[in-house]
């Protein structure tokens, strides 16, 4: 397995898998809002704790098919996993389906494809091997120049930066980024679909128990809208293994390069779904920006020689 998940072509082709369906993601949510009348944020809360709750029996049961037997846990690894749930899918999502009720779908993918660049920075003090460079800081610059170009005026994709709404998301970005690094620290407790199974089911369970107690309540259930939250809970099953099994046989610069192809899955699904007007040039500017900062920050070898390190 490892051959095959280091092999450039799979390693391309998964990860832009995993980079399509997280962008998908944003128009989802914003459609579901409207389907499963959600409003306010236990509500939208409680609607990621679904998600996520399903994604982890899906992963589960895939987990004990791949297996052929029942899957369980150690009892030395259940912390760490717990903490990653906490991180990956509680504190991230929270942000997230709060945040995106907030902003555009679109504004919302630029924003969140910051990520790359929290991983880098955790990967940086986390990771013995992947040290911050000139080039990734330039990288970061770049990137971040972006976020800052669509937040500029009302006209940008949106009216403005508000802590309620771009503001959580940037805040989401920065859990996930971190997650990856934490992910890759655990990676050797359990198989990665173990992990990824566990920690749905952890921090799906949290976020249902916030939501309940928020008062949230999914107003009006529908066949096309359980169709749509199951599309959304196979999404993050999929993604979420996927990616863990390619951090576990990578270094993170090699797969957090795609990470550049989500704020532009992004951007197009909600011009397509959301019918946002999100064609123009500011707004292009600033997904170039971030996408060439996330591209340039990742091609620059974990290896490189010391005196270009800071």
């Amino acid at each position: 397995m490892e051959r095959f998940y280091q092999n450039t072509a799979v390693r391309t082709f998964l990860a832009l898998v995993c980079c399509a369906l997280w962008g998908s993601a944003f128009p989802c949510i914003k459609i579901g809002y409207e389907m499963l009348e959600i409003h306010g944020e236990g509500s939208e809360i409680l609607f990621a704790g679904y998600r996520f709750f399903m994604a982890g029996v899906l992963a589960y049961l895939a987990a004990c098919a791949a297996g052929r037997q029942l899957v369980k846990m150690k009892r030395s690894s259940i912390p760490y996993v717990f903490g990653q749930g906490l991180l990956q899918t509680t504190v991230q999502y929270v942000c997230f389906y709060i945040g995106l009720a907030y902003t555009t779908g679109a504004k919302g993918s630029v924003i969140n494809g910051s990520n790359a660049f929290f991983s880098i920075i955790a990967a940086h003090f986390l990771l013995k091997d992947e040290k911050l460079t000139w080039k990734k800081i330039a990288g970061c610059l770049i990137g971040f120049a972006g976020v800052v170009v669509i937040n500029l005026s009302p006209g940008g994709m949106g009216d403005g930066f508000r802590l309620a709404g771009e503001g959580l998301i940037l805040v989401c970005a920065c859990a996930y980024g971190i997650s990856s690094v934490t992910l890759k620290m655990i990676e050797d407790r359990e198989s990665p679909m173990t992990i990824t199974a566990f920690q749905l089911l952890m921090g799906g369970a949290v976020l249902i128990l916030i939501g309940l107690a928020a008062g949230g309540r999914i107003g009006r259930i529908t066949p096309a809208g359980l169709a749509l939250l199951l599309y959304m809970a196979l999404l993050s099953t999929v993604s979420f293994i996927l990616w863990a099994e390619l951090l576990k046989y990578n270094p993170v610069g090699k797969v957090a390069i795609f990470g550049f192809s989500i704020p532009v899955f992004g951007v197009v699904l909600s011009a397509i779904f959301l019918e946002e007007q999100v064609f123009r040039f500011q707004n292009l500017m600033a997904l170039l920006l971030v996408s060439l900062g996330i591209f340039l920050v990742n091609m620059v070898p974990s290896g490189k020689a010391a005196d270009d390190a800071c």
